[in-house]
This record gives structure tokens, sequence and C-alpha cells, in this order.
């Protein structure tokens, strides 16, 4: 086998890549921007170099760069993970010209597929299933726009070179086609360099289930199962899982075998996934073919028992497939969510900053088994705004798909993040609604079950703002004793708020979400007392931290004669309180940041930047009269497009920046006149 390759891509599947290679006794070489010199797929290498700027077209998209690099350390193979380069016909041909072997398919394969149009024509006259719409050449608006009223709307538009949810939107009515399309075609050139698109008609409740297929260079197939990848948001996947529920053996055998022949179609080599939407009776269609490894291969892994990193480095060397399809068996049920940096509360906004707290359950693994990781970040890491915002996957397998689902559930719950606001708390509602856990699937489930899954913030209960108050006053130097322990000898060595002839009190104020609770800790006669709103609690607690963890105290506290144990991290006046599995965010109330604040308010009409990003459109100028919910203009961040609305009606004053600008977090945009 080739000893040395150069892993083209970041984050998790960089390390995944570099973890395989290692075991099979390769020397890796990892390619980092300036965002990531420190990153974790860097240190998981053997050597690595610099290629550029944090933007990715300076860096993980530059193909010149990266083929210097390998010349530079003398590579023989380049992997190029998912997503950047990783479906790109030019990079592959690229690495073929310079006498590199590309772990992935043939340059031709990917120019086959790559563009959905010309992928569904070729299937069309393969005899695969496809939904109505139009694949063609013609991008013309306005022909577009009588394709899908010919379709008949919803229908979906989806960028011909894209994938991953970038540049697709559903649209309802004919009157909402041209700026859809518009804002699809933004989206796709931003992320694939081709604005082009297709339409299709939308299906409602559909489901979406995709095979992993494999080849070698000696023209043997085969496909690995399938995975269902249904639970979706904005047409990214939330939860994958492998095997489908439901699915029979039969039906399994046509669309493995229909994903092969899609395969052979194009002479594809390495490692493949045919993705089909589905219908509830079972009848399937042929959407796409992803001529990479996935994200969720991780799934297909465990029930299979194969390292699909390992076959992929096998078939590029010219060795045959490791296992034939009358060997491959499904082995119980594996599930997997990524948790990401995001505000499920703000329209799953990206998070940007710090990963102070990163811990995971002790039982959790970075390898297959029950409880698998797969990560390219650590405590300490920075999650930034030039990449996309993923913090960890986390795969569960079992015996069957309930136990998997529980035994995922309590993972999310022993995990512990904090710096950035995450979607960890989303996924564990999701996994525990009763539509998911019956197996009642489509990719309209997290919109179907919005309710459930976004419930109102419920009252912060009192043992919560109980733990997190103890945890501040541990923070100031005051300790607890808990119910058990004597008085101490010394008057002086009371750290408790001891004071002559008077006791010690504290006023606390803990906010969540919109909803301040107002606490009086009091010190009287050697017990502790929190007085919230009419009631008053008793209270004992105990608070310890270590060198290990400084921001974070193990308080142990009895409310009312009842104890209850958390960790309390403490970031500047953000406070998280881990209680039974449950993340509750606080903040500690600052009245001098506040009264800062409300000098502020009387400069209306203000409009923000949610996050770091470049501004992409500017759809108004000043003087402009705008009506409520006027898109503004568009930020990029994240590889997501996010859309500044008017709040209200009236005239644009002033416009802050122009088309290209890179914007920081709470810049002022816009100025309105209501």
């Amino acid at each position: 086998m080739f000893q040395t390759l150069l892993i083209a891509n970041r984050g998790e599947i960089a390390c995944r890549v570099a973890a395989t290679a290692r075991r099979l006794g390769l020397r890796t070489v990892a390619v980092y921007s300036d965002a990531d010199a420190d990153a974790q797929h860097v240190r998981a290498c053997d050597q690595a170099v610099r290629i550029g700027g944090p933007e990715p077209r300076d860096s993980y998209l530059k193909i010149d760069a990266i083929l210097a690099a390998a010349r530079a350390t003398g590579a023989h193979a380049i992997h190029p993970g998912y997503g950047f380069l990783s479906e790109n016909e030019q990079f592959a041909r690229a690495c073929e010209d310079a006498g590199l072997i590309f772990v992935g398919p043939p340059a031709q394969a990917i120019a086959a597929m790559g563009s959905k149009s010309a992928a569904k024509s070729l299937m069309e006259s393969a005899g695969v299933p496809l939904v109505p719409g139009y694949h063609g050449d013609n991008q013309d608006p306005n022909f577009l726009l009588q394709q899908a009223d010919s379709i008949g709307y919803p229908v979906l538009i989806k960028a011909s070179a894209g994938g991953g949810g970038k540049g697709m939107r559903i649209v309802e009515s004919s009157d909402a086609f041209l700026e859809a399309l518009r804002s699809c075609q933004r989206e796709a050139a931003g992320s694939f360099g081709d604005d082009r698109v297709l339409i299709e008609r939308y299906i409602t409740k559909p489901r979406h289930i995709e095979i992993q297929v494999f080849g070698d260079q000696h023209g043997q197939y085969v496909y690995l199962f399938e995975r269902d990848c249904s639970v979706q948001r904005r047409h990214q996947k939330v939860i994958e899982e492998a095997p489908a529920p439901g699915m029979t053996p039969e039906r399994r055998q046509a669309m493995g075998e229909a994903a092969i022949a899609a395969a052979r179609a194009v002479n594809y080599v390495g490692a493949g996934t045919v993705e089909f939407i589905a219908e509830q009776d079972g009848r399937f269609y042929f959407m796409e073919m992803n001529t990479r490894l996935q994200v969720e291969h991780p799934v297909t892994e465990l029930i299979t028992g194969h390292d699909l990193v390992e076959w992929q480095l096998r078939v590029a060397d010219g060795q045959p497939l490791p296992a034939r399809q009358e060997q491959l068996r499904i082995d119980g049920h594996a599930i997997e969510v990524r948790i990401y940096a995001e505000n499920p509360d703000n329209d799953f906004l990206p998070s940007i900053g710090t990963l102070r707290t990163l811990r995971y359950p002790d039982h959790a693994a970075f390898a297959p088994g029950p409880v698998r990781i797969d990560s390219g970040v650590r405590q300490g890491s920075v999650i930034s705004p030039f990449y996309d915002p993923m913090i960890a996957k986390v795969i569960t397998h079992g015996t069957d798909r309930e136990q998997a689902r529980r035994r995922l559930i309590r993972t999310l719950a022993d995990t512990q993040v904090a710096g950035v606001h995450t979607n960890k708390t989303f996924l564990q509602r999701l996994l525990g609604d009763a539509a998911f856990a019956q197996a009642d699937l489509d990719t309209g489930l997290i919109p179907r079950r919005h309710a459930a899954l976004f419930p109102a913030h419920d009252a912060v209960p009192a043992a919560v703002l109980a733990l997190a108050a103890s945890a501040v006053l541990a923070r100031q130097g005051i300790g607890g004793r808990g119910p058990t322990a004597g008085q101490p000898a010394d008057p002086w060595a009371d750290q408790t708020g001891w004071r002559i002839g008077n006791q010690y009190h504290q006023t606390l104020s803990l906010v969540a979400g919109e909803q301040q609770y107002n606490l009086r800790l009091e010190h009287l006669e050697h017990n502790w007392r929190m007085q919230l709103a009419d009631t008053v609690h008793t209270l004992d607690w105990h608070a310890i931290n270590t060198p290990q963890r400084p921001d974070t105290h193990t308080v142990r506290i009895w409310l009312d004669g009842v104890e209850h144990r958390a960790d309390v991290l403490q970031d500047g006046h953000q406070l998280q309180v881990r209680l039974d599995g449950v993340d509750w965010a606080l903040d500690l109330f600052d009245p001098l940041l506040a009264a800062g604040q409300s000098q502020d308010e009387g400069h209306g009409g203000r409009l923000t930047a949610p996050m770091p990003g470049k501004i992409i459109a500017l759809n108004v100028s000043t003087g402009a009269s705008v009506k409520r919910g006027d898109v503004l203009l568009v930020m990029e961040a994240m590889k997501m497009e996010h859309a500044i609305l008017a709040p209200a009606d009236g005239t644009v004053t002033e416009v802050f920046f122009v088309v290209g600008d890179q914007v920081p977090e709470g810049a002022e945009l816009a100025a309105m006149e209501h």
C-alpha cells in the first residue's frame, strides 16, 4: 500500500481518516488554514502544512496549494474527506495528472454525477424512476418559472452541483418563485461555484433513504444497506439511522440493486451514496449520488462491522473489495446525531465562541463501539464563522432501535458543552419525541412536531436556582458546609459570611430567557435560607472545584431537606447548571450593565448582525421605503444565508456596509425610522 497520505480536509473527518491511516501503518499529512493552526486534525497527523487564509476559497478550496503541499511532503495519495473539494472533478483530475492517488472515484464519475440534472438524465435512460421535474440546461428565470408552474406547486429548487441543503428552497406559490430562485442561485454560487438549479415536484411526507455503495478497480460492486435520513431541518439531516425502520428485505434488495446499477453506469470506484426519496407506501425515486463518503457513514460501520475509510484506502490502492455481497450482514441498529454550535431557540443561528467545557461520558469512545464520538474539536477550541459549526457526531449502537435510541438520549444527557449555544437539548427532545420513538418518519417531522420540540420555556426549578446561587457564592469565597458539618472552632475561619450582631444577606438576580428570578440569600445562626418570591426555603450547600476545572463547581445542596447534585459552570455572567441530564442556561443579572443598556433604548431602528459574517446581498439603499418583513440584506455565515428583515414599516435612513464586507457580531448594519 502507498505510504504517505495527505488529508485535504479539516475537522472530524480529517481526524477520522488520520486514525484509520495510522492503524494501517501510513504516514499522514494535514493541511490547515490560518484559522486552524492549532486545530485537532493538525495534531492528529504526523506533519502539517499551512495552505492559506481562513476563508475556504483561500485555503481548503485552493487546488494548487494542496498539490504543492503533497509534493513538498512526498505524499503518494490524497483523501478529500467530505465537503470542500471532495466532489470536485477538477481536483480529482489534477491529482491524477500530478501522479497522485485520489482516494475517491475517477474524475469522469464525479463529472457524471456532479450535476444533478445530468445524473437524472443518466438515471432516466437506465430506467431508474425519477421525481417529475425539470433538469435541463436552460436557466433563464422566466423559463424556470414556467416549468415550475407546469409541474405544480409546491416545488423544490435545488442547486445542480450542491448538497447538504445549500441552494435549496421549497416554493409554495408562483409569486414566491423568483425571489427563492435568486436566493438559491446566490447560495449555490457561493458554496459550489455553480449557480445552476433544477426543479422538482415536492413530495409531501417523503422519507429520505440512501444506499451506501462501494466499487473497486476490478469492476466489483456491493451495497452496504441503507440509512434513513428523513429527520431534517432546512433540508439538512439531523438524525441518521441504519437500517431504515420498516424496510422489508425485498425493498432493501430493490433499492440496493438500483444503487449498484447507478454506480455501474458511470464505472464508479470507491465509496458512494445513492440517495432516494421514498413515498410512505415504499415507492422510491432517484434523487442524486454523492460521490464521496458521507457524514453519516458511522451508522453503516456500526451495523456492518466494517471500517469504510479502510475500504476507501484499500480500494484506492488497487485492492479488491474486502467483502462480497453475500458476506455482508446487518447487526443491530445504529443512530447518529450531530452536536452543533447553534441556537435552536433563535432559528438555529450558528453560535460562535470558545468551547469552555467539552466533556463526554466515560463510556464514550473515539472508536467503534456501543457509544462512539467523532469530533474535530476539543475543550478550548474556537468555533469560528468560517466553517461548519459541528462540534461532534454522537453515534450509538444497540441490539435494536429502541436500545440505540435510549442509549443516545442518555449519552447526550451525560455530555457537557459550555461556551456556545448548542442543539444538544433539542436533540434530546427530538430523540424522545413520540413520533420519532414510534418511527413515524418523514422529512417534515420537525415542523410537524414543532409544538412538542420547541416548548414554551418552563419556569426554572427552585433547585436549579439554588445550585446556581450556591456556585456564585462559592466563587465569591463564601463557603457552605452541608447539613452534617460541624461549626468551625475559630469564628475567624468561618467562610459563611458571619457578621457581628447581624445576619449576612445577598440578593442575586438570575435571568432565563425573558424571566428574571430575584433571590434573597441569608445566613443566620449557622443556617442558610433562600427566599424566592413569597416562598422561603431552607438551604444547606457544599461546593468544590479543582485546578483542572477552575470554571466549574460541583455543588451539593439540601433544599428543604432534599439533596440535589449538579455541575455549575460560570463563564463571566453566564451560568450553566446541568441537573438530571438537562442543561439550564442562566445569566447573572448585572444592574450596572443593564443601566448602561437602558441609556441606549432611545436609539430605535437599529438593525444588528446576529453573528459574524459577510454581506452578500443588499436589497435597499438609503431613503428606501420598506414594509415589515421585507428582506433588507442577506448575510452569509458558516456556509448558510441569513436574511435581515425589516422589523416594521418605515424608511431606511442609512446603510453601513456594502456587498463583500465582513461584519462582526452585533455590528449595526442599517438604521431605520418607523
